[in-house]
Formats: C-alpha cells, structure tokens, sequence
C-alpha cells in the first residue's frame, strides 16, 4: 500500500525519516557495455515511510529544496556512502567509485564542500572511491559560483559529474565554462528513437567530449538497441535499467562481488605535448605554427576502417591541388580515392604508427575529384604520427607531399634506361648517364666491363680524361660540350671523338632532360663505333 504524503506530514517525518534509516540509498551500476565490467555506480536517495508506503523523489524532493531541507538529506546520503565504502574496504570487498548528487541549493550553501570533506576524512574513503554529481540545471544563474565550487572539489581531488546533460537550455555554454570530469548524458534526447536528429546531435555530443578527453555516460538506457547504437557512436560506458535497476545496499554488494571491476578511461588520450584546446585556438601558437610554418598538413580520426578528416592548413589543400576549396577536402573521405591495393598500403602504415608510436612514413596513389578540374590520379607521400587515441579510436596528424611529378620522371628515367640498356647489350653501343648537379657519371654494363669504368665517375668527365680514355687534345671540346649541357644552353650534341688510347673512332651523342621547371637534371650519352664503310663491303 502507498499514500503520497503531503508536504506537512513530509515536514513532520522528516528527522525521524533521517535518524530511523527512512530516507535509505539505492545504488544503480554504472557499466562498460564493451567488457560488461562495472566502472561505478550513482547512490539515489529514497524515502520509505512505515505506514505510508514508498515515497517517489517527485514527492518529496522538491518539499525538501522548497524549505531548505535538501542539504541535510544530501549529507546523510554521502555519509551512508561514507559508511558503506568502509564496510567494503574493511571487508576486503573490491568496490567502485560511487557517485553522490549536489544539488544547487547545496551549491549555494556556505562550506557544504567542506562538511562533505570532513565526512570523507571521518570515515577514511580515498577519495577515488567518491564523485560529486552536478546537475546542468544547476549552472543557470550562477555559473561563477558552479565553477568556484568546481575548483574546491578538484582540490580535495573528487571526480566531478556533470548529471541530466541535455537536458537543460544552455548545454554548450555550461561544457565550456564549467570544468566536469565525466558528462552523464540523459538518453530522453532520443525520444525513444534510434538516430534521426536527436541521434546526430548526441554523437556529437560524444565526439566533442572525446576532444576535451572527457568520457561520456548514457544514463537511463533501457534497451539493448539503445546501449548497441551508444557504443556505435563512441559511448561505451551506460547506466539504466537494462543492465540494473537502482538495488539496496544488500543486493548492490552481492553485484560488486559478482561483477569484475574496471576504471572508467579519457575518451580521447592526446599526447602529452599537445593541448587540444589550444590547438582549436585561432590564436594560439599551436594553430599558428600548423597553418604557417609546416608543410601541407592534415589531422583525421581513423576507427573501424573508416577516417574522417577534422583539418587541414592551406599548404594541405595546394599540395592536393585541383583548385579544391578547404571545406571540400574536410567533407571527402580521405580514402575513397584508393583502390585496394593502396588503402591496404596506407592501413599498415597507421598500424605502424600506432604500434611505434612514432612517425611512419607511406607512398600512396589515389584518385582526386574535383567540381572545377574533374579527375586527377596523384601521388601522396605522408609522414604519419598518433596524436590522441582511445581504446578503438584514433586521432592522427599527418605532414603530406604531393610527389606525382616526381614518380612520373622517375618512371620514365627508368623506362629509358631500360631500353637504352637494352640497345646496349644488342649493338656496339656504349652508354651512361651524368647527372648534372653532383657531376657523378654512372656507365652502362658495357662500359665497365669493356673500358674499365668504375659504377660511379665522380667529377665526370676529369677521372676519364686523365685515365686517356678521352684523348687529352679532345678534352678541352669535351670539356665545352659539358659546360654548354650543364648550362642548358643546348639539349643534343654529337661527333666523332677517338677515344682510349688506341684511339678508336665513336659517334658521342648526349641528349638533355631538364625538370619541371626547365633547368637541366641529367644528361645522357652514348658512343657508337665508327665502321669504316669500305673496308666492311671488301670483309
């Protein structure tokens, strides 16, 4: 049987409810719907009256706000934690950190930090073992007085909860004044549907206490639906009726010993260096330095095969090219553009990162669309590095180069060779390469095993002129026809020079590459032995 009790007989009952145990806690397991391991649980008031039955907190609750009532309810709550905690630990039974509501009126209560202090130090709790729980609403009207109180409570060293996030009017402005360690996010956004605009706004809820490394907890999921689709979107830590209702003291304690314990982790572990507040500063120095005075940059998020990309500076966007605008790139999906072979290519190289923790470094072939130049297939070399991570969730910083024009020559280089090696080997023909920078000369198999030039001719063509193999009254006209290759003055040259000592008759051809820009990269040559028409026709 239960009656409501009206506010006069909740008044008259009130120190007896409080000295007899009528006004009793129940503790509602906070679990990890990843490892069904059990983080934490909330201790909620109730009131039981002998004659009258069960009191909801709808009734009785707000009698005690409206007559300055609520702050003793709330301390004895936290001393039966208190006393609980100790039983546990004096049992030798593993607990968890339990979490104890402050209401607003407690907040703007003189020295209630101080009195719930002097309870946790009576009764001997590392502090560990108790969070404070505030709720949204409590921050209206008095956010300076919140975040003072906030800052005592952190030094004691209690985790703060902020409770019911959601469900207020001022969500955004409250996460960012207010410095909670852990946001309890009330699963009535939802409505009782899966995703939709209630589901979008909720996992970016989640993303954005991921960037300030704050976990997040799903509180009032009744559904496996509802626990699945929070997991989904990065929220593994819930506490409702699907896993447990709110249980007395009795039954919650048999739960500690039946369930393995784990601690509740940051939703995004950033390295130690980076601070990611500043580094969302327009103005900090981290933000300068990233648009300015590094290369083409980007930071993406990686989970489950899939990245997202969060920003990227001006030289990012010039190095991809096409005329793509900044906000095109964040939209795309970074891997689209491969095929399998290269995504696999690019996957191992995050697995190396991830697993170094150091920087990795790939070359990748993708294809990039572009509304204003079409389709373009580029090559990207990327210096990878793990900046922030969580347990199946990565934040990555990656430095980019734009080496297509560089693959595409090289491809080419390689190309020539091969067929100038190949003519080599099939006719009389000798022929090397000098590049025009280093001056190193690099012959052909023939060369070396036929004229004795060693695989590399440094300061080319000096070594070759004083060994005799460029006769010394034809060295100054060799020595010209470098300068004018090495100055670009000309790309082809030829003649017939008598070269090593017998003085033998070649046809000398060189041909000039130069690079993109037009200035000269290397130089290629060969020399063909001269047949003497006539004494060929009487062999």
């Amino acid at each position: 049987m239960r009656r409501t009790m009206t506010e006069q007989e909740l008044l008259a009952n009130f120190d007896d409810a409080i000295r007899l145990g009528h006004i009793f806690i129940t503790y509602q397991p906070k679990i990890n719907h990843s490892t069904g391991r059990m983080v934490g649980a909330e201790a909620l008031m109730r009131w039981s009256h002998p004659e009258n039955g069960m009191q909801y907190p709808s009734d009785f609750i707000p009698v005690l706000e409206k007559n300055d009532l609520i702050y003793r309810a709330d301390l004895a709550v936290f001393e039966n934690v208190c006393k609980f905690q100790r039983k546990c630990l004096d049992s030798g039974i593993s607990t968890v950190p339990i979490s104890v509501n402050m209401s607003r009126y407690d907040i703007y209560r003189k020295n209630y930090v101080e009195e719930i202090e002097k309870l946790r130090v009576q009764y001997d709790i590392p502090v560990k073992y108790l969070h404070v729980e505030v709720t949204e609403t409590s921050a209206i009207g008095g956010m300076e007085l919140v975040s003072g109180v906030l800052k005592q409570l952190h030094e004691y060293g209690y985790i703060v909860e902020m409770d019911d996030f959601g469900s207020g009017y001022s969500s955004l402005n409250v996460l960012k004044d207010l410095a909670v360690d852990v946001i309890k996010l009330d699963m009535r956004f939802l409505s009782g549907n899966i995703g939709g605009r209630g589901g979008t706004i909720i996992s970016a809820i989640v993303q954005m206490a991921k960037w300030l490394g704050t976990p997040v907890i799903a509180e009032g999921v009744e559904t496996m639906e509802q626990a699945d689709y929070m997991k989904s979107i990065g929220c593994k830590y819930i506490q409702g009726y699907l896993y447990s209702k709110p249980v007395v003291e009795e039954e919650f304690m048999k739960k500690l010993q039946q369930l393995e314990h784990e601690p509740m982790t940051p939703a995004l572990d950033l390295i130690k260096t980076m601070d990611a507040g500043k580094f969302w500063d327009p103005s900090s120095m981290e933000t300068l330095i990233f648009n300015n005075f590094v290369g083409g940059a980007v930071i993406f998020s990686y989970q489950n095969g899939r990245a997202e990309i969060l920003r990227v500076n001006k030289k990012y966007v010039r190095e991809i090219g096409m005329n793509m605008l900044e906000q095109d790139i964040i939209d795309s999906d970074p891997l689209q553009g491969m095929d399998e072979h290269n995504r696999r290519i690019y996957f191992d190289t995050l697995d190396r990162a991830i697993a170094s923790n150091d920087e990795e470094t790939c070359e990748t072939w993708r294809t990039v669309c572009s509304k204003t130049c079409g389709e373009d297939r580029i090559c990207v070399r990327s210096f990878i590095r793990v900046i922030g991570k969580t347990d199946n969730q990565y934040l990555f910083y990656a430095m980019v180069q734009n080496i297509t024009a560089e693959k595409t020559r090289f491809h080419d280089l390689y190309e020539s060779e091969r067929r100038f090696r190949f003519a080599s080997e099939q006719a009389n023909v000798y022929a090397w390469e000098v590049d025009i920078g280093t001056k190193d000369m690099r012959p052909c198999f023939r060369c070396m095993r036929d004229l004795n030039v060693p695989p590399v001719v440094h300061d080319y063509p000096e070594p070759l002129i004083e060994n005799g193999l460029f006769p010394p009254d034809y060295a100054e006209m060799y020595r010209t026809w470098m300068n004018k290759l090495e100055s670009g003055e000309v790309d082809n040259l030829d003649g017939i020079i008598p070269l090593t000592v017998g003085r033998i008759p070649f046809h000398v051809r060189y041909s000039l590459e130069r690079d993109e820009n037009g200035k000269p990269l290397k130089a290629y040559g060969s020399a063909t032995l001269v047949v003497d028409d006539k004494k060929e026709e009487e062999s």
